[in-house]
């Protein structure tokens, strides 16, 4: 086991390294130049200022060496400064992290939770009407895009019937005391983590009834259910316990593509984290921070997939690490 551990950290660590050196290239090689973009917001400059800047971002290099020098940085832990707020990507990223995190995590939770208890239900009475409201309700929420859906409860619930806030994180009126400031961010916090999960709540209800389904099916449920016990046990202890290993697989992997629906979730409702400070990144050429963006999304994937190998191998002690 130990071994295996080894060699999955090894295999990480080469994976994050291509990430990085590859999102360096991407990045480096589309069109557009941080400088000029500087410069716009300037109102224009001289050629020999244009040239001085480009020396201090280093952009007067080859690319071969502007790599090499970006990877002595980042193995220091320098990811450079941002060339728009003028701080280090370090400190930029760490003011936003705990925004996004909220937001994702509670998306996630709220959708794998409720996901595989409709979807526990349905497979139990999967021929009755509740069945076929949840699978018909999962098509549509699966279907919809993620922005439409935050656009349409805004329009519901903060404009039509204004129950929550449009966007933000918190209000200016909240007041100071630490659970009426826990309060007013839980209450932004609803219509986008709402909106998040609405996908992966579908998908979620659908995987876990077809999982559900195929474990109510096998032999030692049927044993269960021939020595007489409780419904409850014989759902919850046995079925389910090997019905959700699929869910945590999934939810692991998906862990990234929940980050990067969080980037159009965040930009619609005004979230400030991660994704927003992404999407104004691109807008303002600003590589040093879109590339430290970039590497922590990275390197969050690539643990949560290690932490979904060792949550697997809790539940079914089956599975062992190659």
């Amino acid at each position: 086991m130990q071994n295996g551990l080894l060699s999955q950290l090894i295999n990480a660590t080469l994976l994050l390294l291509a990430v990085l050196i590859l999102n360096f290239i991407l990045i480096h090689l589309a069109p557009g130049d941080p400088v000029e973009a500087l410069i716009g917001e300037m109102g224009g400059a001289t050629p020999e200022l244009v040239a001085e800047m480009r020396a201090n971002f280093g952009l007067d290099e080859p690319l071969w060496k502007q790599i090499l020098i970006y990877l002595s940085n980042v193995a220091q832990g320098d990811f450079g400064k941002s060339l728009y707020y003028d701080q280090s990507v370090v400190s930029l990223i760490a003011s936003r992290i705990l925004p996004t995190l909220l937001l994702v995590i509670c998306a996630l939770s709220f959708a794998i939770g409720l996901g595989t208890l409709l979807g526990s239900l349905t497979a139990q009475h999967r021929n009755s009407i509740f069945s076929h409201v949840v699978t018909v309700v999962s098509l549509v929420g699966f279907a919809a895009p993620v922005f439409w859906v935050g656009i349409m409860l805004i329009l519901v619930f903060s404009v039509a019937i204004p129950v929550f806030p449009i966007s933000g994180m918190t209000d200016a009126e909240a007041g100071t005391e630490p659970f009426a400031r826990v309060m007013d961010v839980l209450h932004h916090l609803i219509l986008p983590a709402l909106t998040l999960s609405v996908i992966y709540l579908a998908f979620y209800s659908r995987l876990s009834r077809t999982s559900m389904i195929e474990v109510l099916e096998s032999d030692y449920v049927r044993t269960a259910w021939a020595k007489g016990l409780p419904r409850r046990i014989v759902v919850f202890k046995h079925a389910l316990r090997n019905a959700i290993l699929p869910v945590v697989t999934f939810a692991g992997l998906q862990f990234g593509q929940v980050l990067s629906g969080a980037v159009l979730v965040e930009t619609v409702f005004a979230w400030p984290g991660l994704g927003t400070l992404a999407f104004e990144s691109i807008l303002r050429r600003d590589t040093p921070t879109l590339l430290g963006i970039l590497f922590f999304s990275s390197f969050i994937v690539v643990s949560m997939n290690l932490l979904t190998d060792f949550i697997s191998r809790k539940i079914d002690p089956r599975i062992t690490m190659k």
